[in-house]
């Protein structure tokens, strides 16, 4: 790493970090971090920037970007699993191109997704909360609740797996995509390309700035503003227009058209209320973003029985509402984020099939929160390629 990106890279990670691990010896961090260090990169500065190309055209109203998978990826995930996911992003993909015309850009939650921030440091049981595969273990023990450094080794193998399943075939497609939360993952991933002198994440070809470490202050955003990446930032109904237009100046300092995508996360009672107003302050910055819709994460709710769930209904309007804002302001509705998955599940309400919440019980799989099954997955897809062609 040239000495300049050195510094640059230590003066962003060394702002203040929210969602990180309560490691027991931070030293352990190190040995791991030198030995992720030698490792090739999982994806490569020309596979980043095929993707950039493809999100400039999204930016400019061209295309369309289908962004999904899993809540939390796990290590144990089945080449079963990983492929009926990697499928329904694809026949989703398949459904909105057709429908309209435009091309799909698809972007899977995949080979990487293993990390969640958490409201919470210790769950019901009172253990240390669980924080994805990529920290500790999902099961209810203590041991294996305490945050392992080891398992950031662990989670570059499975994700390297993920990836030599997705680039063969017709998953050739498919752009790998996950939460940039975990800064002791993510940097010794870095890669300065010579082919341009830019820095390049090399865990995946795009990352996100989720809900909870978004703060302008902080090392995420700090984290993102140097790389090449395409980058994301998810928008909560209480972001303010002040902060909607810092995040593209500061993160499309270039006015890079595609750069940046503003991923809203509102619930279906907020969208049409405060979305306009972000994206006309955006607008007036004259960047070109990429304006892409969260269905999930605002319409979560917990069940009588103490599920965690989201209704289908909710997810439809969040779009509905999402795509008459943009509409409105003759700006582009440019794409869906959702966490589903291609196996019958019943962790959402709704939808085909009708799931009930004594349904939940059935096939509550997620180690996290509730995605959309395979059923309710392509109704969504159908539901959005009929509000894009029209």
């Amino acid at each position: 790493m040239p000495p300049e990106w050195s510094e640059r890279i230590t003066a962003a990670l060394g702002r203040p970090a929210a969602q990180q691990p309560p490691w027991p010896d931070p030293g352990q961090t190190r040995p791991v971090s030198a030995f992720l260090s030698t490792l090739p990169p999982l994806v490569t500065p020309e596979e980043v920037r095929a993707l950039r190309r493809q999100t400039e055209l999204v930016a400019r109203g061209e295309a369309f970007l289908l962004q999904g998978g899993d809540c939390a990826e796990t290590f144990d995930a089945t080449r079963e699993h990983l492929v009926g996911t990697a499928a329904t992003l694809l026949r989703m993909a398949a459904v909105v191109s057709g429908a309209t015309g435009k091309p799909v850009v698809p972007v899977g939650r995949l080979a990487g997704q293993y990390a969640k921030p958490r409201s919470d440091a210790v769950d019901g049981l009172g253990l240390p909360v669980y924080r994805g595969d990529l920290v500790n273990a999902a099961a209810p023990e203590p041991y294996g609740r305490v945050p392992d450094p080891v398992r950031m080794v662990e989670a570059h193998r499975a994700a390297r797996a993920t990836l030599d399943l997705l680039r063969i075939g017709r998953f050739a497609g498919i752009h790998t995509s996950h939460e940039a939360l975990l800064l002791d993952y993510e940097r010794p991933q870095l890669t300065v390309d010579p082919a341009d002198g830019r820095l390049y994440a090399g865990s995946a070809h795009f990352l996100w700035i989720g809900e909870r470490t978004r703060r302008p202050d902080g090392a995420h955003i700090a984290f993102a503003e140097l790389l090449a990446n395409p980058v994301g930032v998810k928008l909560g109904p209480g972001t303010t227009p002040a902060e909607a237009a810092e995040y593209a100046e500061r993160l499309d300092p270039h006015g890079e058209p595609g750069r940046l995508t503003l991923i809203s996360r509102m619930g279906a009672a907020r969208v049409r209320e405060v979305l306009p107003a972000l994206v006309e302050r955006v607008a007036a910055t004259g960047r070109q973003v990429v304006w892409q819709c969260d269905p999930m994460h605002g319409n979560t709710r917990v069940s009588a029985l103490g599920y965690k769930t989201r209704h289908f209904d909710d997810v439809v309007d969040e779009v509905e509402g999402f795509f008459e804002v943009h509409r409105a302001l003759g700006t582009h509705p440019g794409g869906v984020h959702l966490e589903f998955t291609g196996d019958r599940v019943t962790e959402c309400l709704g939808g085909p099939g009708e799931v009930t919440e004594t349904d939940l019980a059935g096939r509550y799989e997620s180690t996290c929160d509730p995605r959309l099954n395979v059923e309710q997955a392509m109704a969504l897809a159908q539901r959005t390629a009929r509000l894009i062609a029209r």
